[in-house]
Formats: structure tokens, sequence, C-alpha cells
């Protein structure tokens, strides 16, 4: 079937699904702009309005359950009401939820990060963004610079320090070897723009150019040790080690936005798979259990400019005592040996069905997996950076998208860009449902 025919027969399903999810935006448009609670929740053709969920499983207003690779972007490796999670809640909301000051689960978390990081100190924000921001304004601080180095196509929040060359268009990037910087959006002021070096994923000649010519200007650069803002895309072999050494040649800082990545690639984020200890880490997402909480960690030299007041750190609900407790039950009850045993076996077995698809059927895509996480590449050749991931046809993201909703997997909504995620309460089930999902798509194109 033609792809555009496909896109309109499943959008058409998805819209007979969702009465009340209509209703729902129909109401909403008048009190909530765009109707939603966030840009990233307006889809194509609706976004679906909630309800609850249980496990593994996601329930919209409609009544109808989906196993849940959504993840609530990244956010749910506990899956809905893990038990453990509910008690530390429950517990901790009969005793007050705030006091802005701290309380004894911060010290708990933090041990529990600086064990799998191996950074010594650590403090807490709200969301990936402030995260991201702190860690900015750490390392101009520490080196007096303003320029920092980034990757294009990568999303770090929506802070004006690092809202450049997030998804440009093909007709904006430049030159592979000078990509140039571009703001995302009306809101973003050129003076800020022009802060900001734009270097390709897994280059280190690019990283090298930019600190020869801009010597003395760089304070540091952020980027997401495994990249996922363009699906998935994996470092090459020595690439964060060699970025780690060019950076402190030149006396400019390494930090890591595992944001993403942190816990659902593994118990250490990807600073543990790779060997690689940053500067500086920001963490967020997954840390909290499902409440909203983040962190940022770093070296004592970097961490003591906070503790001596170089630079302000600070938030009202920094270290929130709901926040911190779910995020001691997650870290000590959730995230264990036990639970990424049980997520590397659904990886393997949702990868190898997937896999046993593309191959019977000859289709040029390949499937990249990083611990809990995974998405379809649909182009046969492995993807290295974001120039690559322009060439993926966004209609097969978006066909993937609606025949999983419509067959009961829901999805993130920007199917090219966005990952899957399971929970550690995901079941083979859940995963044997995704698959048959995907053979569903692979039937419909024609192959």
């Amino acid at each position: 079937m033609d792809l555009d025919a496909l896109i309109d027969e499943q959008s058409e399903i998805f819209l007979e699904r969702q009465p009340a999810s209509a209703a729902m935006i129909d109401r909403s448009a008048r009190v909530l702009a765009g109707g939603a609670t966030s840009n990233w929740q307006i889809a194509d053709p609706q976004a679906v309005w909630i309800s609850h969920g249980a496990g593994s499983q996601l329930y919209d207003v409609d009544g109808t359950a989906y196993a849940d690779f959504h993840g609530g972007y990244g956010v749910g490796l506990a899956g809905h009401a893990h038990p453990a999670i509910v008690r530390a809640v429950q517990d901790r909301v009969t005793k007050g939820t705030h006091f802005a000051q701290p309380t004894e689960d911060a010290i708990a978390v933090a041990e529990e990060l600086q064990r799998r990081w191996g950074l010594p100190l650590w403090r807490y924000s709200n969301s990936g963004t402030e995260a991201t921001m702190d860690v900015v304004h750490l390392m101009r601080a520490a080196t007096g610079r303003m320029r920092i180095l980034k990757v294009e196509g990568c999303y770090h929040g929506h802070h004006d320090s690092l809202e450049v060359s997030v998804l440009p268009e093909p007709e904006d990037i430049g030159p592979a070897e000078r990509p140039h910087s571009v703001g995302e959006g009306a809101a973003i002021p050129q003076a800020v723009v022009d802060l900001v070096d734009v270097v390709p994923f897994n280059d280190l000649d690019a990283v090298r150019r930019v600190l020869e010519e801009r010597r003395g200007e760089v304070a540091g650069m952020i980027l997401e040790p495994i990249m996922m803002n363009a699906g998935i895309i994996h470092p090459q072999p020595g690439y964060l080690a060699g970025l780690k050494e060019l950076l402190h040649e030149h006396d400019a800082l390494l930090a890591f936005d595992e944001v993403k990545t942190g816990l659902t690639v593994g118990p250490g984020g990807v600073t543990a798979l790779s060997g690689v200890t940053p500067d500086l880490v920001a963490l967020a997402k997954a840390i909290g259990g499902g409440v909203s909480t983040a962190a940022i960690g770093g070296t004592a030299e970097l961490m003591g400019l906070i503790a001596d007041g170089t630079y302000e750190q600070v938030g009202t609900f920094n270290g929130n005592p709901l926040a911190m407790a779910a995020a001691r039950a997650m870290l000590t009850e959730v995230a264990t040996p036990a639970a990424y045993e049980h997520l590397d076996a659904l990886t393997a077995r949702i990868r190898a069905g997937i896999e046993e698809i593309i191959a019977e059927r000859d289709l040029p895509w390949h499937v990249v997996t990083a611990g809990a996480k995974g998405c379809i590449a649909f182009r046969r050749d492995p993807i290295h950076h974001y120039r690559d991931f322009l060439g993926v046809d966004s209609r097969l993201g978006q066909a993937h998208w609606l025949v999983q909703h419509n067959g009961g997997v829901f999805l993130p909504p920007w199917g090219k860009i966005e990952q899957w995620l399971m929970s550690v309460q995901h079941t083979e089930a859940d995963v044997d449902r995704f698959v048959d999902n995907v053979a569903t798509l692979a039937t419909a194109v024609g192959r």
C-alpha cells in the first residue's frame, strides 16, 4: 500500500477509536494553549488524553488499554504505579510535601548517584531543561569563557543557551564540515546563537577544528553520549574518550546530557557503560520514578563553585521531599540488577523479533537498541549523525506510530525522532504485541 494511503487509513481508524479524546481537545482548547499542556503532546491526527496507567499498561479516556512503550518520553522505566514508588510517595505525602529545606532522602539519592556515576558531588533541580542549563552555567563560571560546543541535532531542553541546531531544516544547516548554528524558532536571540558552535556527532576532527579556531574561547561541550533526538545513534569506538582528551587539552570541559540515557540504558547510564567519566553530568526523567526531578553531578572542583557561591544554583523545589522519596525508591528498589536482567531479556526478544521480520521481507530497515530503549531506523545503512538521519522518510515513522497505536501499543508520536522505552513491569506478551504490529506495518507497505 502507498505510504500516504496507509497513513490516511490508519489515521481514520485512530480518530474513530477516540471520541472522548476529541471531546477533551474541544474543551481544553478554550483554556489551554493549543489544547494541550506541552507542544510535544499535540500530534497528528490528534492528541491522546490519558485516564490512568497500571504496570506496563496505559489507558486513554476512551477506555482503551495499550502496552506503554511511550514511557512519558523516557521517564517511565518503573512503569505505572510501581509498588515501591507508590509506598514511598504515600508515606511522604502524609508527612508534608514541601519545605524548601533538605530532607534525609536527598542524601541517600546523592549517595546512590555518586556510586553509579562516579562523580563526587550532586545538586538537584526539577527538569532536564534546568539540569542542562545549570551544566552550561557551571562550565562558563569555571572557565570564564562564554562559548559552548554542541552536537547538531541534539536537544538539551528549552533554555536559550542550547536551543540551537536542534532539528534544523536541510536548507539551513550549511556544509557538513562547518555546520551553521541555527536558532530554534523566533524566541532565541541571535547573540546567544552566536555563542554556540555546532559540530556533527561522531566527528572528532570537527571538534578539534573548532577548538583550534576558537582557542581560549570555548568553555566546554555538552552532548548526549548516545544521541537520542534522532532515533538512537551510538558513539563510535573512542569518540567519547577522544572528546574528553581534546577538550581538556584546550582547558575546556566535557558534559554529558544523560537526561534520556540515565538509568534507561543501564544502572549508571552511558558514563558507566563507556568508562568515560565527564566533568559534569545532567540527569532527569527516569531517576524520579515518575515524579519530576533532576540532578547534576560533577567533579569536586566544579561543584565547589556552587558550594562557595561562585555559581548560585538555586530553586524553590530543588530536592523536593516528594521527589526525593520517589527517586530514592527508584534507585534502591526499582532499578536493581534483577530489573536490568529482565530488561535485557526483553530487549533481546524485541530486537530478534523485529530483525526476523526485516530479514524475511528484505526491508531496508534496521533496529537500534540501548538498554531499555530502542527504535527502528527506516533505512538500511547505519546512522552516524544528524545528516544521515535527515535521509529517513518521516512518513514511515508516522505510519509505524499509527499502526502500533491502533494495534494496542502506545509509542511517542514523533515516530522518526523518538524511541520506545520498556519498563521493569513490561512482559513478553507486551513485546510480542509490539513485534506483531511491526509485521502488520511490513505487510502494509507491500513487502
